[in-house]
């Protein structure tokens, strides 16, 4: 399992995850926001499954 996610991808993701799940824990947004597990996990461990499946990469060049 290779990193395809840049690190300006994965700030994005870790604060939509939290936004999410702060939403959902305050009643804001209903249950829905629970959803937001899934942008955390993938920044944290760096690996998207659907830009592997899309053949996306967001990691800057390898030297």
């Amino acid at each position: 399992m290779r990193t395809n996610e840049g690190g300006v991808d994965r700030a994005l993701r870790a604060v939509a995850g939290v936004a999410l799940l702060g939403l959902a824990a305050t009643g804001v947004i209903g249950n829905w926001g629970w959803i937001g597990v899934v942008p955390l996990a993938t920044a944290a461990i760096g690996w998207c499954p659907l830009y592997t499946m899309l053949g996306i990469n967001t990691c800057g060049l390898k030297r």
